[in-house]
């Protein structure tokens, strides 16, 4: 059964790519068919019957990965651990609106995950390790399972008004235990760009 929904208009081109190059390979990579209407940003996401279960599955948060501000190269390390020679690799999203209410709540939220001159986005991906995007009116992340929740406990608490410093430290707090656990550490944003706001 496929899967609906919408993507952003500045996100269609970036989702097809060059003579429809990244969209053929998510669909490659992923095993499924990925349907775009160009005009209207309507997406169908289909899983393969003759694929890998687990892959297809997989598929359609590629897909809305890329719809929410990140390169498609970092929304396909959603299939690294797949092939069992990586960690587990996850992707989650928070709608700041939702989580505020009014639109002018949302500008100034979205503002205090962002913080001046990106640096708390910067910071997030730097002390958690997962790539950070906040795009629209949506905070994004991808990493491991540990990173993606270390950074979306960080969004959360500044969405709830905690100061940027409490925030700050937490993520320190996480990092520390991460290392300390041995779980693979590294920041992902190396191509972080514009945050597509």
């Amino acid at each position: 059964m496929p899967e609906h929904f919408k993507i952003p208009d500045d996100r269609i081109g970036v989702l097809i790519g060059t003579e429809g190059e990244t969209k053929e390979l998510i669909e490659r990579r992923a095993d499924v068919t990925v349907d775009v209407d160009s005009e209207s940003g309507a997406v169908s996401v289909t899983r393969s019957d003759d694929g890998d279960p687990v892959r297809s599955l997989k598929g359609p948060r590629v897909v809305k990965a890329v719809a929410r501000g990140f390169p498609p190269q970092s929304a396909l390390r959603l299939l690294e651990d797949i092939d069992g020679d990586a960690e587990m690799v996850v992707y989650e999203s928070i709608n700041i609106k939702d989580a505020v209410g009014s639109d002018g709540e949302t500008r100034a939220k979205k503002g205090r995950l962002i913080g001046k001159n990106g640096r708390t986005r910067e910071l997030m991906e730097e002390l958690t390790g997962a790539e950070v995007r906040i795009y629209g009116k949506t905070f994004g992340a991808i990493g491991t399972p540990e990173q993606v929740e270390a950074a979306t406990t960080a969004a959360e608490m500044l969405l709830d008004g905690a100061p940027h410093g409490t925030v700050y430290s937490y993520m320190e707090e996480k990092r520390n235990e991460m290392n300390t656990a041995g779980i693979e550490y590294r920041r992902t944003g190396a191509d972080a760009g514009a945050d597509g706001y």
